[in-house]
């Protein structure tokens, strides 16, 4: 045991030492350690961001390139098509040259222009024609007076006739025939103003190209004028209608 004591003493501070210089060496260690975490992690976050900083403006860009691109195709006068229809005849009324060397529209087309030009001119002598004035022309009748509107229906004639008259709600009480007076024939339709009192107040036979003889027109009036229908208070003031003559020839 004495001995062991002695052998303390001699070596006591000499292991002391050794254990400071030790201990020492472990906290040089572990410093050094962690100053190389923290700088190597500082290092990797720079680094980071360096990165994110050099790629971040390449897709901003080629975004902005994929935006911008559509617009200048569809914007201002870079615009390709339409829905909107176009017309491409002339607008000058004129006929395109594909329709004009075709002989056989020249040919239509020229038809019908005379057709129109003829018609215009037709219907131009006859309104220059005046229907000429004659006296009173004793005509024959169909008189209805004195019959009841059933006797009038059940006694009018049902097959084709060269009288018609078109009147609401009416009938004839006096009705002259001129159909036979004139030599020559054609249709005339003379329009018609009727009273309540069945009186006719004004009768305009239509122009007619097809008849030359304006005689025909002057006894279609006069026989209009001295149409009576029946007295109807319930009726119009001024009831419109027609009456339409088919000359014979004679």
């Amino acid at each position: 045991m004495g001995k062991v004591k002695e052998i303390y003493r001699q070596n006591i501070y000499g292991v002391i030492t050794t254990l400071v210089f030790h201990i020492i060496v472990l906290i040089i260690l572990l410093t050094s350690n962690l100053d190389y975490s923290k700088k190597s992690y500082e290092e990797a976050v720079l680094l980071d961001l360096s990165v994110k900083e050099i790629k971040l403006p390449e897709p901003e860009q080629e975004k902005q390139s994929e935006n911008t691109t559509p617009t200048r195709q569809t914007s201002g006068s870079d615009q390709i098509s339409s829905n909107r229809a176009v017309n491409d005849a002339p607008s000058d009324g004129s006929r395109s040259s594909s329709r004009s060397s075709d002989p056989f529209f020249d040919k239509e087309y020229n038809n019908e222009i005379a057709a129109a030009k003829q018609l215009v001119n037709d219907v131009n002598k006859t309104l220059a024609k005046k229907i000429p004035k004659i006296g009173d022309i004793r005509m024959p009748e169909d008189n209805t007076e004195g019959k009841t509107r059933e006797e009038v229906k059940q006694s009018n004639f049902k097959g084709k006739s060269n009288i018609h008259y078109f009147l609401e709600n009416r009938f004839h009480a006096r009705l002259p025939i001129p159909v036979y007076l004139a030599e020559g024939g054609g249709e005339v339709i003379v329009d018609i103003v009727v009273g309540r009192d069945g009186q006719v107040l004004s009768a305009d036979p239509r122009p007619n190209p097809k008849i030359s003889d304006m005689t025909i027109l002057a006894y279609a009036k006069q026989a209009a004028e001295k149409t009576w229908f029946n007295a109807d208070p319930s009726a119009p003031e001024k009831q419109k209608g027609t009456i339409t003559y088919q000359f014979v020839a004679q």
